[in-house]
């Protein structure tokens, strides 16, 4: 009797092992190449806005940085590869549901959003972000698609490059050669006394007014910008190159060194020293860029020196790295004063 129990055990443990090997090789991953997902891209989204995806192989975990239309450039909350060969990012953000009597949080949820990406030839993408509604009924889906981003160039020889005439982009007298970027909104950019005022007021009791960013008619490759800037305090404001790099205005004087700070390429490369004045005093800014690599001078001080630029920022309108683009300045966030805009192309 024990032999034959013995016997029985050893044919559960053998059929048991079968079992699971057989599931195993019927369930088997298909090769997948992860290389095809790895480097640089930018990313065009339905709508017509703008962002930035970068994919990395760390050791023994893959590892991605995001930019969806606006903000900053974050790390993502994880990268995997699905099994039918589509990569997946996800984001988490956190909702406060209820609260006390104090205000005090007491139930929060964390949601997940994910962008689902897919191969698209040798160096496109495409795909859905889907982002679940906060009431929990349904899930809202956006389409995009993105182009692989060459490497960087290295950095150019700034003593050897050539310049063309000045371009005056404003002259201290009214918009000629700007317009709105979005027609619908409001331009709250004026000329008073010759500087280019930009006062977003939200008149109390009314309902609220979109102010628009404004750019220029004209679009430019590599170039020279000089120009003036006064910053109230507390207010922001931006300098978008090509309509896609933003060096940021702000007022951020005595702050600890950060990629948001005034002349910084923003949320991407943080200044190298403080050169910044108190607010409401007029400050200058020395921009080049060339070949994918900016210099910023800031009162006379380089803070950023032609150092390589991986990607658009948030709130660009363009998305590609290698066309012409408008300067734009950001007029949806607070007072701001320009005068003297001057830009100087790069002749190649």
């Amino acid at each position: 009797m024990k032999i034959l129990n013995f016997l029985i055990s050893i044919l559960f443990v053998l059929l048991f092992v079968s079992s699971c090997n057989t599931g195993k090789n019927d369930k088997a991953l298909p090769e997948v190449d992860i290389s095809e997902f790895l480097g640089q891209w930018t990313i065009d989204i339905e709508g017509g806005t703008v962002g930035w995806l970068e994919v990395r192989q760390e050791d023994r975990y893959l590892d991605a940085d995001l930019l969806w239309i606006a903000g900053s450039v974050t790390p993502v909350s994880n990268v995997f590869l699905a099994a039918d060969q589509y990569l997946v990012v996800t984001q988490t953000s956190n909702v406060i549901r209820t609260r006390d009597e104090e205000g005090k949080p007491l139930r929060q949820h964390t949601i997940t959003s994910w962008l689902e990406v897919r191969k698209d030839g040798a160096d496109k993408i495409t795909g859905y972000r889907l982002n679940p509604r906060r009431n929990g009924l349904g899930v809202d889906s956006t389409a995009f698609t993105g182009t692989k981003l060459p490497p960087v160039p290295p950095a150019p020889d700034l003593s050897k490059i050539k310049f063309g005439e000045p371009i005056t982009l404003f002259n201290g007298k009214d918009l000629t050669g700007w317009k709105l970027i979005d027609e619908t909104q409001t331009n709250g950019f004026k000329v008073i006394d010759g500087i280019l005022v930009n006062d977003p007021v939200q008149p109390e009791g009314q309902p609220r007014i979109r102010y628009g960013n404004i750019r220029t008619e004209q679009e430019f490759e590599d170039f020279n910008l000089k120009l003036e800037v006064n910053v109230p305090q507390g207010s922001n404001s931006g300098v978008y190159l090509r309509g896609m790099y933003e060096v940021q205005v702000l007022d951020s004087y005595k702050r600890p060194l950060d990629s948001h700070n005034m002349g910084a390429l923003y949320s991407r490369i943080t200044p190298s020293v403080n050169a910044e004045k108190p607010a409401g005093e007029w400050q200058t800014l020395d921009i080049t860029l060339c070949d994918r690599h900016i210099t910023v001078i800031l009162n006379g001080t380089t803070i950023i020196d032609n150092q390589p630029v991986y990607g658009p920022t948030g709130g660009a309108i363009k998305s590609d790295v290698f066309a012409p683009g408008p300067i734009y300045l950001q007029g949806d966030h607070g007072k701001v004063m320009y005068r003297n805009i001057v830009l100087t192309p790069i002749v190649k």
